[in-house]
């Protein structure tokens, strides 16, 4: 099983570089887990105190969950992850099962943060985009999929998003084997990382 791990800022195109190598590569080849979904669950805390916690720190992250699923996956056993409900800032009651596939990519903003985590990937991507660009997706996104209001979303980015990607996301990139900038509008980046999984599903490149 080849673990590829994907890191980048809040709207760099993480999951959008994950799922143009899941299309090219094929469904029935490539699992996709979110550290998004791997929050720590905080749902024995009021609505309005969850609403406080940094969730863009890398402590916010239940790694260790995590990394048991990725350990259990390689061993060959089915694993349900969990889901994240981001409008009540809280883990759903529901999961999903992920089976067994050749091919698994982790992608989340903090995946290369985590030493324990770096070391299971066999490969390590930060997707390099404009903080521009990459802050205006979060607005759409959060307002869209998240049910966020523009207010909030400036007083999180000023008082946790940036300063969160300052001191450890941006940092995190110095581990990376591949940076793609742009996102999945890099051909070239994408095509590079296929060509590698391809390899390996090939029967070329195991370790």
């Amino acid at each position: 099983m080849l673990i590829i791990g994907i890191a980048g800022g809040t709207g760099s195109g993480k999951t959008s570089v994950a799922h143009s190598v899941i299309d090219k590569l094929g469904k029935q080849n490539v699992n996709l887990i979110s550290q998004d979904n791997y929050y720590l669950d905080h749902s024995d805390l009021p609505f309005a105190e969850r609403e406080l916690i940094n969730y863009d720190h890398p402590l916010a992250f239940d790694d260790d969950l995590l990394l048991k699923h990725l350990n259990q996956l390689k061993l060959g056993h089915k694993v349900r992850s969990p889901l994240y409900d981001f409008a009540n800032h809280a883990r759903s009651s529901e999961t999903v099962e992920i089976d067994i596939k050749p091919i698994v990519i982790v992608e989340g903003l903090h995946v290369l943060s985590n030493p324990a985590l770096r070391e299971i990937f066999d490969i390590k991507v930060f997707v390099d985009t404009d903080p521009d660009v990459r802050i205006l997706r979060r607005v759409v996104r959060d307002i869209h999929e998240r049910g966020r209001t523009i207010q909030s979303i400036h007083d999180q980015y000023l008082s946790t998003v940036k300063p969160m990607h300052d001191a450890f996301i941006e940092p995190s990139k110095k581990y990376a084997d591949i940076i793609i900038p742009e996102g999945a509008h890099n051909e070239v980046g994408i095509s590079l990382l296929t060509i590698w999984t391809e390899k390996y599903i090939n029967g070329v490149g195991q370790r």
